[in-house]
């Protein structure tokens, strides 16, 4: 089976295909570029559930960013356990066609507890003391070692938050093709964040914004070409386009005034 790239660069539309991103461009030259219509909610992990399972939201259970767990009376968010989609993955049917298939999954989220062969995810940890340290989990778990020994530790600081930068596409990039060059996947799935970025914090229109597609276009184009210089078929997808926003909606507003929903005054502010 010839090796496939399966590159998630979200936020790319193909208006974006031009003079931004020669290398997103010409690699849509040799093959073609087609519009493809996201799934609601338009997030993150509802949109990669519905792409590694070819099914909906309403059906892989993947419903948002986070849910309510009536169970807890809790909403968690971020949620890393490949169990909770519902659905056969694709490397899953790929892999009983082919059983020397194997499968390499980095930053694609519910990337733990994977079937996955190979898993690259952010994941804190929590020691006793209350603090929180930042890092990546891996599998196997050797990886990650292995990762930071080549490339240095992954600033998570750059992932999200106010810090969100460039930095950490640019070592996703950097270690998808180390996994690639030493492991050999027949599959790779990467996700590459940045364009979700500034996007979302000056609007779609923004100056700032528009400069950060050729940064993307320049890291995602370097991992492109070197793949392929290795025999692999490159597919570059998108969750989602993100445009401005004129008018603000306020839901949780709406809910509170209708004693639908209640909030409680922490030393940190409002928690629903």
């Amino acid at each position: 089976m010839k090796p496939v790239l399966l590159l998630d660069v979200v936020g790319l539309t193909r208006g974006m295909l031009g003079a931004e991103t020669p290398n997103l461009s010409a690699l849509a030259g040799d093959g073609f570029a087609a519009e493809l219509a996201p799934v609601l909610p338009a997030v993150t992990c509802s949109a990669q559930a519905t792409m590694v399972t070819g099914k909906l939201p309403r059906d892989h259970g993947i419903v948002g960013n986070g849910w309510y767990f009536r169970e807890l009376n809790e909403v968690w968010l971020w949620r890393q356990s490949g169990a909770l989609i519902r659905g056969e993955k694709l490397w899953d049917e790929a892999r009983r066609r082919d059983p020397s298939l194997r499968c390499a999954n980095l930053f694609w989220w519910y990337n733990m507890n994977t079937t996955a062969d190979l898993g690259v995810t952010p994941r804190p940890t929590y020691p006793a003391d209350g603090s929180k340290l930042f890092g990546i989990y891996t599998y196997p778990h050797g990886l990650r070692l292995e990762l930071e020994s080549a490339l240095g530790a992954f600033p998570f600081h750059t992932f999200w938050g106010p810090g969100a930068a460039i930095d950490a596409s640019a070592w996703i990039a950097r270690a998808a093709l180390h996994v690639i060059e030493k492991h050999r996947p027949t599959l790779a799935l990467v996700y590459l964040p940045h364009l979700d970025y500034d996007f979302q914090r000056y609007g779609a229109s923004d100056p700032r914004a528009r400069a950060e597609v050729t940064k993307i276009d320049r890291v995602a184009g370097e991992l492109i070409a070197q793949t392929r210089a290795r025999g692999a078929a490159v597919l570059v997808v998108s969750e989602y386009g993100i445009t401005d926003a004129r008018r603000p909606l306020y839901p949780n507003r709406v809910l509170r005034e209708a004693g639908l929903l209640s909030a409680l005054e922490t030393p940190l502010g409002w928690e629903l």
